[in-house]
C-alpha cells in the first residue's frame, strides 16, 4: 500500500520596495505578515481512498482525485490520499483515515461500498462520499455519488455503429459490477438504435444485454489481460473497442495501436484524449463520467456545512455524464451522424428516449 500526502503550500514572500528618499518601513514581528492565501485558506482536510487501480489509473480514481485537488487549489485545503492495491486494503485504508482529522473521506468505487458502510456506521461523526455505490441501509453521514452512464454510453454506441468499417465492435469490463455493466448496457442499446435507424446489422462482441453476460478480465489492474482480450476481438473483426476496466483499458489501447490505425477505441470515465495522451490518435470519443465535479461539489458542501446524504445522480440533463469531443476524428465523423447523436441526446434529456439498464442508479 502506498500512501501519498499532499499539503497546500501557502507561505508567501512580500517584497517591499523602498522609495528613493524614504525610510525603510519598520520590520513586522514574525507571524504578522500573513499573505492573502494564508488568511483565505480553509482549515479542512479532504481525504480519499482509491480502488485497487490506484490514483494513476487514467480513469475513475484519477478523476476523483482531480476533484479533490481542485478544491485544494481553490480553497487551500489539505489533501490526504491513500492508495489501495487490493481488496484487502479497503477497510484498513478507510480506518487509517478515520484516525486522521478528515472533514470528508471519499471512497472510490463500487467495491469500497461494504467497507465504507462499516466505517460510517461505527463513526457517525465522520462524513463520507461514496462513488458508484449505495448502502443497503442509508446513513446520514454517507453521500452516494452515482452516474447514469447508460445514457452517455447509448450515444457512444450509436457513434461506434456509425463509424465501424467492419460492421463489428466490441466491449469488455474489468469486473461484472453495476458501475461497469451500465456502460455496456447503454453501448449495446445505442448500437441497436443505429441498426434500427439505418437498417444495418452492426454486431457487438463481449456483451449480451439480455443475458447480462459478457467478457470480463476479473480485475482493474491486469493490462496484459486487457491487451490479449482486445487482440481476440480484433481477430474476430472488431475495429472499435469500448474497454470498461480502468487502467486495464490501456492494454486494449496497446493492442489497438499495433494495428496502425485499423482499430480505434472509445474510452470511459475521463476524456481518454487528455488522460491517456500516448494513445490520443486512437480515441474517437469518450463516455464522460464527471466524477471530479461531483467530488468537488461534495467536498465544498462538507466545508460549508451543507453536506447532505441525499444521493447525487449524474445524467445527461444535469451534465453529470456525456460524451467527449471527437478531437482528431472531428472531420472523420460524418455531419449527419453528429446531428443524429445530438438529436438523441436531446431526446434522452426530454424523456422521449428512455435508456434502460439493470444498473441504472436511483436518486
Amino acid at each position: 500500500m502506498k500512501k501519498m500526502v499532499r499539503a497546500a503550500a501557502l507561505a508567501g514572500v512580500v517584497a517591499l520596495a523602498l522609495a528613493a528618499c524614504g525610510e525603510a518601513p519598520e520590520e513586522e514581528p514574525p507571524g504578522d505578515t500573513a499573505t492573502t492565501e494564508e488568511s483565505d485558506a480553509v482549515d479542512f482536510t479532504g481525504c480519499m481512498v482509491t480502488d485497487a487501480g490506484g490514483v494513476d489509473d487514467r480513469s475513475f480514481n484519477a478523476a476523483a482525485y482531480a476533484g479533490l485537488t481542485a478544491v485544494e487549489e481553490e480553497q487551500g485545503i489539505t489533501v490526504q490520499l491513500v492508495e489501495s492495491t487490493s481488496d484487502a486494503d479497503y477497510a484498513p485504508n478507510i480506518q487509517q483515515l478515520v484516525q486522521e482529522d478528515c472533514g470528508l473521506i471519499v471512497t472510490v468505487g463500487f467495491l469500497l461500498g461494504p467497507a465504507t458502510a462499516e466505517a460510517a456506521a461505527a463513526n457517525p461523526e465522520e462524513k463520507f462520499a461514496l462513488i458508484d455505490s449505495t448502502l443497503e441501509e442509508p446513513l446520514d453521514n454517507v453521500k452516494p455519488l452515482l452516474f447514469n452512464t447508460a445514457e452517455a454510453s447509448y450515444l457512444a454506441g450509436y457513434v461506434a455503429a456509425g463509424m465501424t468499417k467492419t460492421g463489428t465492435v466490441a466491449t469488455f469490463g474489468g469486473i461484472p459490477i453495476p458501475s461497469v455493466t451500465i456502460f455496456m448496457d447503454g453501448f449495446s442499446d445505442g448500437i441497436d438504435a443505429f441498426n434500427e435507424a439505418r437498417g444495418t446489422d452492426v454486431q457487438l462482441l463481449g456483451w449480451d444485454k439480455a443475458a447480462q453476460d459478457g467478457s470480463f478480465v476479473g480485475n482493474f489492474e491486469d493490462q496484459a489481460a486487457g491487451q490479449q482480450l482486445t487482440q481476440n476481438f480484433i481477430q474476430q473483426g472488431a475495429d472499435i473497442i469500448l474497454p470498461v476496466a480502468g487502467p486495464v483499458g490501456l492494454g486494449a489501447a496497446a493492442a489497438a495501436q499495433e494495428t496502425a490505425g485499423e482499430v480505434n477505441l472509445i474510452w470511459v470515465d475521463s476524456d481518454g484524449y487528455e488522460s491517456a495522451e500516448q494513445f490520443q490518435s486512437l480515441f474517437i470519443t469518450s463516455v464522460l463520467k464527471k466524477i471530479d465535479v461531483a467530488v468537488q461539489d461534495a467536498t465544498n458542501a462538507a466545508i460549508d456545512d451543507s453536506f447532505s446524504s441525499d444521493p447525487y445522480v449524474g445524467t445527461l440533463e444535469n451534465e453529470g455524464v456525456g460524451i467527449a469531443p471527437y478531437h482528431d476524428f472531428e472531420d472523420a465523423v460524418p455531419d449527419d451522424l453528429k446531428a443524429e447523436v445530438d438529436a438523441l441526446r436531446e431526446g434522452i434529456i426530454a424523456g422521449d428516449i428512455v435508456v434502460e439498464s439493470a444498473a441504472t442508479p436511483q436518486s
